[in-house]
């Protein structure tokens, strides 16, 4: 933990006199020193566009950018390369998914369902194609324990049903969704699946050719790579398939004024520059995790979440939101009588940051009643004694507001 913590200088800060404790990694994680140099190495060493020239940095740029591309497919374990398109994050990914299907996929009449927990960037995309193209949006509902309710997914599916977009890991309930047997539901009928793996690629081991997912997306800043990477895994014969989302330089065989021809693979969904220092950053995170391993990062997590969590049910003032035996390090909860936005002001004057608000996930927060909640949240850096801290931090809280 010690060598951990060493490549994140920024834990070293105070927060209003107290040590920083950083407990918003859902949000965003922070970035280790060797994802730092890549950056700097980058614009120090290699910096030219990319597929571009065929001078030596332009070569070294280009060769940089198609190993990141190699170490995600490895990540995930998709069968090639050509099948990882890099975006810009998360909703980018969808924003292109929801674009090139609405293009010549769907049709008016046709269905989509999401699930209750979905983050707003797997609903607004969706309604905006659904206003364009006359399509219907369905919704799995959940259970009492706000688990998905299955029973009620499988009869949401008609012979409508053209597409099912869904998380694997609930970002404000923490809750992982049972997604390989939505994915063999969904293939059994012929109807693809889209994964939102935000929340997951992070903290577990996330293989897009076991679960046999059509199409994946993730953010690299959620996973120790900066803002503004991402990535879209797309199968094949979609990428075959589908229109580009985007025109211009970078994604042509031959342009004409009366016809342009298309690269074939990943390129054909990344027109323009691209965050080049991005991919080599976020190619320089995944080592990181893979030198930490996803199984122990996976275990680290989980160990602080159930501390932490078995310390809030202890509390009779506070609600937990979200009881499964399969959870991501995710913990929203409420003190009663007190507005979440308050207690993550006490607790940030105290050194102690989280999330508060409704987590970008309204419609579930109107299935819970609350307006938002408190969410703490945890990465590979985090330790016990944080956890004590936090617990300790909010005790306090709770003495001052109630």
């Amino acid at each position: 933990m010690d060598s951990i913590r060493l490549q994140f200088p920024i834990l070293d800060r105070e927060i209003n006199k107290r040590k920083l404790v950083y407990l918003d990694n859902a949000a965003t994680v922070q970035k280790p020193l060797v994802v730092l140099k890549s950056i700097q190495d980058y614009y120090r060493l290699h910096n030219a566009n990319v597929h571009r020239g065929v001078h030596t940095l332009s070569q070294e740029a280009s060769a940089l950018y198609e190993e990141a591309r190699k170490k995600v497919q490895h990540f995930i374990n998709a069968e090639s390369d050509q099948e990882i398109i890099f975006t810009k994050g998360t909703t980018d990914g969808i924003n292109t998914v929801a674009f090139c299907l609405g293009e010549n996929y769907f049709s008016a009449g046709d269905e989509i369902i999401l699930s209750t927990h979905e983050h707003h960037s797997n609903i607004v995309p969706w309604q905006m194609l659904a206003q364009r193209k006359g399509i219907q949006i369905k919704v799995i509902p959940m259970d009492d324990h706000l688990n998905l309710d299955m029973n009620a997914f499988e009869k949401l599916i008609t012979s409508s049903t053209k597409l099912i977009a869904i998380t694997h890991v609930s970002n404000t309930l923490g809750i992982q969704n049972p997604i390989e047997e939505i994915i063999s539901m969904a293939h059994a009928k012929s109807i693809p699946v889209m994964i939102d793996a935000a929340q997951s690629a992070p903290h577990m081991k996330v293989d897009v050719q076991d679960l046999d997912a059509d199409f994946l997306v993730f953010s690299g800043h959620k996973m120790y790579a900066p803002t503004g990477i991402g990535v879209l895994y797309m199968k094949r014969k979609w990428i075959d398939t589908l229109l580009p989302y985007q025109g211009g330089g970078g994604i042509i065989k031959t342009v004409s004024f009366e016809n342009t021809e298309y690269v074939d693979g990943a390129l054909k969904f990344e027109a323009g520059t691209p965050n080049i220092e991005g991919a080599i950053a976020l190619g320089a995170a995944i080592d990181f995790m893979q030198s930490i391993g996803m199984e122990n990062i996976h275990q680290h997590e989980k160990n602080l979440h159930d501390y932490v969590l078995d310390k809030l049910l202890q509390s009779p003032q506070i609600s937990v939101y979200g009881n499964s035996d399969k959870k991501a390090g995710v913990i929203s909860f409420n003190v009663e009588g007190v507005h979440p936005f308050d207690v993550g002001t006490l607790l940030d004057k105290m050194g102690v940051c989280v999330r508060t608000g409704h987590h970008c996930t309204q419609p579930l927060m109107a299935k819970l009643g609350v307006q938002g909640t408190v969410r703490v949240s945890f990465a590979v850096y985090n330790t016990k004694e944080e956890a004590d801290i936090f617990i300790y931090s909010l005790q306090k809280a709770i003495e001052m507001l109630c």
